[in-house]
């Protein structure tokens, strides 16, 4: 099946955020070998200028607001008048999506224009940190949680700034198509593990002067050992430094503490079994270090919102039709 990704271009629309549903579901159908995802940019009146500060120039497309209207997702990025109120025909078109089934996710400050059609009240939803609280200010209604990198509601999905635009279109490969092929587009737009949601938005920098993570060597250890019952004092005394140091680095770099890191690990390499395998979970659990069904099926379900059963019912057909 080829789902529609609509993105919605509005006058001021950020260049780079334009681009990312692109990039993404455009990998994972080469990933794939297939069509999964049928991209089309849509512009209300099929032709957009971009951000000025963000390199101004002018888009045409085939596709208006009537683009919208048999897409399974919507997209909506960050433009430079989301202070303002989104035209009332952009609002009704989004509204219509919704309201015949289509997903809408918005990236960074386009939950502004999500919120302007009431979708989001009386849920949680993100934006980037530094417009969070004015986006409460705004949509009283709207529960906004500045720190997260993004919220999925399953039809209603927002995102913090720029890069988690990126996590949040993973996301939802991964939604859609399975841990495995996500992981395969991961590698082939050279993005690091997927992060989840309720990472941390703002992570500081490392001072390395090489750029990269110095956490990386401790990462792929202990992916390679998630079926040890590893603790805190084994993390650091491989990585040979103390406790304190290894929960400030882990911190830094990757906007999480070192156990619930290697939580989202475990439960993706739990993802990657369902789909690919047909291990039992007793064998699955003991695999991924979780040690009991009972304590993969608690921690995959918090974390997922559904069991390992229904998971692997639900991608492992998947899986094989690809």
């Amino acid at each position: 099946m080829t789902r529609v990704v609509a993105v919605l271009a509005l006058d001021g629309v950020l260049p780079f955020e334009l681009s990312i549903p692109g990039q993404v579901f455009g990998t994972a159908n080469q990933a794939a070998g297939m069509p999964h995802y049928d991209l089309r940019i849509c512009a209300p009146d099929r032709s957009a200028t971009t951000s000025p500060e963000h390199g101004a120039f002018r888009i045409h497309t085939p596709h208006g607001l009537d683009g919208l209207a048999d897409a399974d997702t919507v997209v909506i990025p960050a433009h430079a008048g989301f202070l303002g109120a989104p035209p009332p025909a952009v609002v009704e078109a989004l509204r219509r999506a919704a309201a015949r089934g289509a997903r809408l996710a918005s990236v960074c400050v386009g939950a502004f224009t999500l919120a302007a059609t009431g979708l989001l009240d009386g849920r949680r939803a993100t934006t980037h940190w530094q417009y969070a609280g004015e986006l409460a200010r705004r949509h009283q209604r709207v529960d906004v949680d500045p720190a997260v990198l993004f919220v999925d509601h399953g039809s209603l999905i927002t995102s913090a700034g720029v890069a988690a635009g990126l996590d949040l279109c993973l996301h939802l490969v991964r939604r859609d198509l399975g841990a495995d092929l996500a992981a395969a587009t991961a590698r082939r737009t050279v993005m690091p593990l997927q992060r989840d949601g309720g990472q941390a938005q703002y992570i500081e920098r490392p001072e390395a002067p090489t750029g990269l993570s110095t956490l990386q060597p401790v990462l792929e250890w202990m992916e390679s050992h998630l079926h040890r019952p590893l603790t805190l004092a084994d993390i650091a005394g491989h990585a040979r430094i103390s406790i304190r140091t290894l929960n400030r680095q882990f911190r830094a770099q990757t906007g999480t503490t070192p156990l619930q890191w290697l939580l989202g690990a475990r439960i993706h390499r739990a993802q990657e079994l369902l789909e690919t395998t047909d291990l039992p979970v007793t064998h699955i659990a003991d695999r991924t270090g979780f040690g009991s069904p009972v304590t993969l099926r608690h921690h995959f379900t918090r974390r997922t919102g559904t069991s390992p059963h229904a998971y692997r019912a639900a991608f492992r057909r998947q899986h094989l039709d690809k």
